[in-house]
């Protein structure tokens, strides 16, 4: 059972660390040029994974924090695809394009507010550029329901596509015309019908709790008519309303959103609801069948992290393409232009729309290598990391190890000399664990308005 009253107090500001140094760290003293040797140098026996994303959606969800832009006019969309197919003949002129493809998704925005003939080019254009594909690759889409129809889906199949994800968030009327996204289960089961018929692997949702007007009551309505769905995982997010950062969400009224307390029990619930429903729970927020590959890579210590999530698909080079996706080396993030103007400017100048990053010192690289192990398998083989970096573990974290101590004695891990292994409840505490490690909270620590909330 999991101790909720020592889960509560734990509630503070901090990263949800899909990268090492976090985005806060990116700056433009990672140079251009910098950037280019990288990709030169980067090994060719490291496979790829490709990150594309589609900003566009029609309209603003309250609660989004992607970048995104909004329009309804097709011509505008036309025109990122033109430079996109810029960015990648630019790209090919720096990178070794024939390297093995082990995962590619795409994400927005709302991907699928691409017609079925853009969508059609773009994967055309991708597969020109980047040939070998392995067979097996992990090939996935974000679906909006709202925009997906058949002939969309077919264009997928046919791409290799072959794991999407539906938002969903909460299927009560009140919450979705709070949040300004209105979806009924009628249509959401339509989409991921459509999904099936065309043979994708897996088929998942994602759900947010925190929202305006939830309940414990409204959100077990939601989880019942979900579980309807038989989706192979859920991903359901804790909403982190950060209103200095999303103009949008300050559009939501904060004495609707539910008090700390409510969201409590309503995590609570969702994990003894899915877990008595054939479900393994998988870190801070995912969900999977047992024989879901998260699940058998969780078993075996082989789950990776990156800013696509939990992953089996580790040990590959991160190349980012579009507005202001970030790529990812073995010692870097690098992050295109966030604002149209300077991605189109840099792309019309011949050059990739690289704006910012960071090059990982050894120290970074360090931390970022225990950091991912915790925040992805909840657990640090301490002999593993000391055979890998030549380093006594035990002197070069000490801080950490003493402030690790008050986790210890509530049973949220356990620590040796050889490992530190969170216990159920920890793994919901992971941000909170991983943060004694991370060099950079100390400049962080005495601003509200830097991260969302850990709990």
């Amino acid at each position: 059972m999991l101790d909720f009253e020592k889960f509560t107090k734990y509630s503070k500001p901090g990263p949800r660390y899909t990268s090492y140094p976090t985005a806060l760290e990116f700056s433009d003293s990672f140079s251009y040029d910098s950037y280019i040797q990288k990709l030169a140098v980067q090994d060719s026996a490291r496979p790829l994974s490709l990150y594309f994303h589609l900003p566009f959606c029609r309209n603003a969800c309250y609660f989004c924090g992607c970048n995104v832009v909004f329009t309804s006019k097709e011509e505008k969309m036309e025109r990122y695809i033109d430079y996109l197919k810029r960015e990648l003949e630019i790209l090919s002129r720096h990178l070794d394009c024939s390297r093995e493809v082990i995962q590619m998704h795409f994400g927005g925005g709302t991907p699928t507010f691409f017609t079925a003939s853009m969508l059609d080019e773009v994967i055309t254009e991708i597969k020109k550029y980047f040939p070998n594909f392995i067979e097996g690759a992990e090939i996935s889409c974000e679906i909006d329901p709202r925009h997906i129809n058949e002939e969309q889906m077919k264009v997928l199949h046919k791409g290799g596509f072959n794991r999407v994800s539906f938002g969903i968030q909460d299927f009560n009327e009140k919450v979705q015309v709070a949040v300004h996204r209105v979806q009924p289960y009628d249509m959401t089961k339509a989409s991921m019908d459509l999904a099936r018929k065309y043979k994708m692997d897996s088929v998942n949702v994602d759900l947010i709790y925190g929202l305006p007007y939830q309940s414990l009551e409204t959100f077990k309505e939601t989880l019942d008519l979900s579980l309807t769905l038989n989706p192979d995982r859920f991903a359901v997010f804790n909403y982190a309303h950060v209103p200095w950062l999303k103009k949008t969400m300050r559009k939501i009224d904060e004495t609707t959103l539910p008090l700390p307390d409510e969201k409590l029990a309503i995590m609570q619930y969702t994990i003894d609801f899915l877990t008595s429903n054939g479900y393994k729970m998988i870190g801070m927020d995912h969900f999977a069948k047992p024989e879901d590959e998260l699940f058998k890579a969780i078993e075996k210590g082989e789950l990776h992290r990156n800013f696509q999530g939990y992953t089996t698909k580790g040990g590959a080079d991160l190349i980012g393409v579009g507005l202001t996706s970030i790529g990812e080396g073995v010692d870097y993030y690098a992050q295109n232009f966030k604002e149209m103007g300077a991605y189109e400017e840099a792309i019309d100048a011949g050059r990739l729309p690289f704006e910012r990053g960071v090059v990982l010192s050894e120290d970074d690289q360090i931390r970022q290598f225990v950091i991912m192990e915790l925040m992805s398998n909840f657990k640090l083989d301490i002999k593993r990391f000391e055979k890998l970096f030549n380093i006594e573990f035990k002197s070069y974290f000490a801080d950490a190890i003493e402030a690790l101590k008050p986790f210890a004695q509530e049973e949220l891990l356990t620590m040796d000399e050889e490992h530190i292994v969170c216990s159920e409840t920890g793994t919901l505490l992971i941000r909170n664990i991983a943060m004694p490690f991370d060099a950079y909270m100390v400049k962080h620590a005495a601003s509200s308005k830097t991260f969302s909330k850990t709990v």
